[in-house]
């Protein structure tokens, strides 16, 4: 089932340095969500916090109810939540194939002596985690590339492999952060096609941070734009393009006549 994320009054600080202030809203079940602002507007640090990477200094964060504010990356991950970094974290020296069948090492049994050890039960899950991702792979059209090492390949495809792998968790909750840069158009297209495929049936909630306005508008419901660490409005996209606040803190005055 698509989770629900709500949050309230969350604020970051690094010593005497403010991140983000009293930022809260709230993203229905299988919604596409967009979180838009200009460099330095908090984005990443809100993602960090809602994925446990940061500890808000104070706030709520709630997944289908639960507070998960300041719970570590590995118990959101049971809990459902994955998520892609801006840059790529691949294990470089690794097989394309074994970076995305990393990101089921929550559904396998036992623990690091009972994968150890290989015994029988941990083998046939191992079997059946390799073949979803081949097949995940396949999909994608990654397939040719499943047993390349992920250094041999481009940014556009690690972005994809990192996709694929945050898949393999079965989440209920995506985030994705800045999944377009530095993609061509073509990967762009491929990647927002997956995202409509994901979100098809409702089962998934997607949270996007993106500065690519055309991706945002293209596929979320709903978008929240931050600035200086605060949150600036909310709506849709094309509410968003065409509220000036928006256009002068994210797309700049200089070019209010090309979103119009």
């Amino acid at each position: 089932m698509a989770a629900r994320l709500t949050l309230a009054d969350v604020n970051l600080r690094f010593g005497g340095v403010t991140v983000l202030t009293d930022v809260g809203f709230e993203v229905e079940p299988g919604q596409v969500f967009g979180l838009v602002g200009p460099n330095g507007a908090g984005k990443t640090s809100l993602f960090n916090c809602i994925s446990g990477h940061y500890k808000p200094t104070s706030g709520s964060i709630r997944i289908d109810g639960e507070e998960v504010a300041g719970s570590a990356p590995s118990t959101l991950n049971k809990r459902g939540l994955a998520r892609t970094f801006q840059h790529p974290a691949l294990q470089l020296n690794h097989t394309v194939l074994e970076n995305v069948m990393l990101g089921s090492h929550t559904r396998l049994p036992g623990g690091p002596l009972t994968w150890s050890l290989r015994l029988p039960p941990t083998g046939r899950r191992e079997r059946e985690v390799r073949d979803e991702a081949m097949t995940m792979l396949e999909d994608q059209g990654l397939g040719w590339a499943a047993h390349s090492r992920a250094d041999e390949l481009s940014h556009g495809l690690h972005k994809a492999i990192e996709l694929c792998r945050a898949r393999m968790s079965h989440p209920s909750l995506l985030l994705l952060d800045e999944p377009a840069a530095g993609l061509s158009h073509g990967e762009v297209e491929q990647l927002m096609a997956t995202v409509r495929h994901l979100t098809r049936n409702g089962e998934l909630t997607v949270v996007i941070v993106e500065h690519n306005m055309g991706l945002i508008s293209a596929l979320t419901d709903s978008v929240v734009i931050l600035n200086y660490g605060s949150k600036l409005m909310q709506g849709t996209a094309a509410e968003a393009q065409a509220d000036p606040r928006v256009i002068e803190a994210y797309i700049g005055t200089e070019a209010a006549d090309d979103v119009a």
